[in-house]
């Protein structure tokens, strides 16, 4: 179906499903192209949310004719049922209106975009009909498979999402000549402390570092069966811990312990949901599994209770190879705790004491816990930046720089790439003899497709961008948090683990010699990612000068808490207290060109001026407020 320039797009999500990043990426990228495009107001939200009431679809109806509509498109990333329910709904009402173009009506395309499995049944029960889009597609695929001509793309787009594209064919030559399955575990055992109780990561670090330097491996790892008891479910979890181990593919494994052992380690659990993963209840239990876990390093998540409690359980039972807490998430902001925000701020600086008192490292598991809420770019830097330097006040020898790309998944390679820098840049200027930062980038939560294949070049493309990170550093990334191809599809088993390891193993050195060979662009000298690295620096400073000058001791549970409260950290899909954290839901989140930035109600830009007089007006307000708390 041609797509013409007088042609008016329309994108609606049921006001249920709160995020809205997915639509405005699309409806940015139409505008880019000279579209017009409208988006569902909160009464068409509503309207499409409970579209089996006869009166809400008339209203949609009536607002597609109103409005010369000719391209419908619906996202919605929660139950695929429902999903389904939707579409079959609206589908039939276009039909029972003759609205459809080869009915002599407007609408020449349906659009919906959602999670695999909900895109899966559309397809097969729309017969193609519907274009559906899981997310992963490049700005320029998108725009194509919704019709519009490669003409009407601007050059701009293109470029930008060349750089993705030349990594996706790198991935697609590595997948199908199918020599990564032949990579070797790496012989890590070449000091006397290896896989030892006095093995340390900062000891396996420095032993890395070689002519023949390959990085470090992490791995999330966490089955569980409702199947099996809590005790059945911990030892299946050792079995598969035996064979990572007897393996050797794996140098750090992380735990993927359930929402029960994070918030009631200890405690009786009848009559409480585990929520998944592997329900871990006693000291007893981590001994096993450090025991069986060797050589391989092990760590695993914080509490979200009892926290510097069960920081030091992990420390005694699993030497834990480095512990990171999120500051402001895992509590009642995300729903993933019991405390109040400032409780687990306070609760946190005690654990980072305590942290800095064993010498081990530590990581801030919080940029891309803002970016999971709707954050911008700049945001995402400059919480990293907080955290770092909290954590060196407080004693921190080691940061471990956790960098999630993809995130979002809107976001182009190129953006990532000036925005790994920049953060990179930033944390690494608190540097000196006494503090270190390591980088650990890992793929996006749900950068990858469920189609294996796809997920598996997905893996090796996303391998190339970390090394484009510091190209010509040939021991960067110390570390790689290795996310398992299976990831949007099912569980990975041991077997899965290994398989992703080898991929990005042998991926990282493969794309190493073909930059030696130039055979690749060198990405440290490309205009684009330079020019937005340095943009990015640039505000970044610009927001924790306001907050270094602004707020009264920063650095501590009180200090955090004002700078987010006042709205130094914007966080546009805040999911709980929001009432409390209405300066913090201010502004919204706006895709520009793969970055993301901060957008009024409106959807105009806002400046950093902008943000920081807001978040300074709104200071003594949530100072006098702590006092209550």
């Amino acid at each position: 179906m041609t797509i013409l320039a007088n042609d008016v797009f329309a994108f609606i999500k049921p006001s249920l499903d709160a995020h809205t990043l997915g639509i405005n990426s699309a409806a940015e990228l139409l505008r880019e192209c000279g579209y017009s495009v409208l988006i569902g107001d909160d009464d068409i939200s509503r309207a499409m949310n409970n579209i089996r009431y006869e009166s809400n679809r008339k209203l949609i109806v009536d607002w597609i004719k109103a409005n010369n509509i000719t391209v419908i498109g619906v996202s919605y990333r929660l139950d695929p049922s429902d999903a389904v329910n939707i579409m079959g709904y609206l589908m039939n009402e276009l039909k029972n209106n003759n609205m459809l173009f080869f009915q002599g009506g407007p609408i020449k395309l349906v659009i919906f975009g959602g999670l695999p499995k909900a895109c899966e049944i559309i397809d097969k029960e729309h017969k193609g009909f519907i274009i559906t889009f899981q997310g992963g597609e490049s700005s320029q695929e998108t725009l194509l498979r919704m019709g519009v001509p490669l003409e009407k793309i601007p050059e701009d787009i293109v470029e930008g999402c060349s750089y993705d594209n030349k990594r996706l064919e790198f991935g697609k030559e590595i997948i199908k000549e199918q020599k990564y399955k032949e990579f070797l575990p790496v012989n890590r055992c070449n000091y006397a402390e290896y896989g030892t109780k006095n093995d340390t990561i900062i000891k396996r670090l420095d032993n890395n570092m070689s002519k023949c330097f390959l990085p470090l491996t992490r791995a999330h790892v966490g089955p569980y069966s409702s199947d099996l008891s809590p005790k059945e479910a911990v030892f299946e979890f050792i079995e598969w811990v035996k064979i990572l181990a007897k393996e050797n593919y794996l140098d750090v494994l992380s735990i993927g312990t359930s929402q029960l052992t994070q918030s009631n380690f200890g405690e009786s659990w009848e009559g409480l949901s585990n929520g998944g993963g592997v329900p871990v209840n006693s000291p007893e239990e981590y001994r096993m599994i450090w025991e069986n876990s060797r050589p391989m390093l092990v760590r695993t998540y914080a509490g979200t209770k009892n926290i510097p409690e069960l920081a030091k359980i992990h420390e005694e039972t699993l030497n834990i190879s480095w512990h990171a807490l999120s500051f402001w998430w895992f509590n009642k902001l995300d729903q993933r705790g019991p405390y109040d925000l400032l409780t687990n701020l306070r609760q946190h600086v005690e654990t980072l004491k305590y942290i800095a008192s064993t010498n081990k490292p530590f990581e801030p598991n919080v940029p891309h816990h803002f970016a999971f809420r709707g954050t911008d770019d700049v945001t995402y830097i400059v919480s990293a930046y907080l955290s770092a330097k909290l954590a060196k006040k407080m004693g921190i020898k080691t940061l471990i720089l956790q960098n999630m790309l993809n995130t979002p998944r809107i976001t182009w390679g190129i953006q990532d790439l000036a925005k790994s820098r920049a953060m990179l840049k930033l944390v690494k200027s608190l540097e000196d003899k006494n503090f270190r930062v390591v980088l650990q980038p890992r793929a996006g939560l749900d950068y990858f497709s469920s189609d294996l294949n796809v997920a598996k070049i997905q893996l090796s493309a996303v391998t190339a961008l970390m090394d484009d990170i510091d190209p010509h550093n040939e021991s960067s990334p110390p570390i790689i948090h290795v996310v398992s191809y299976s990831e949007a599809s099912h569980l990975a088993t041991p077997d899965i683990v290994n398989e992703s390891i080898k991929i990005t193993q042998y991926s990282l050195q493969m794309y190493r010699e073909l930059r030696r060979k130039g055979y690749i662009d060198d990405m440290s000298y490309n205009y684009d990612v330079n020019e937005r690295m340095n943009e990015l620096l640039e505000k970044a400073k610009k927001i924790i000068n306001a907050i270094e000058t602004s707020v009264k001791n920063p650095y501590s549970p009180e200090g955090f808490y004002t700078i987010f409260a006042s709205g130094f950290l914007p966080v546009p899909y805040l999911w709980g207290d929001i009432e409390e954290f209405t300066h913090a839901t201010k502004w919204k989140s706006k895709p520009v060109k793969g970055s993301v930035k901060l957008a009024d109600e409106k959807n105009n830009l806002i400046t950093t001026e902008e943000l920081i007089d807001y978040a300074k007006s709104n200071i003594d307000k949530v100072e006098a407020s702590i006092s209550k708390l």
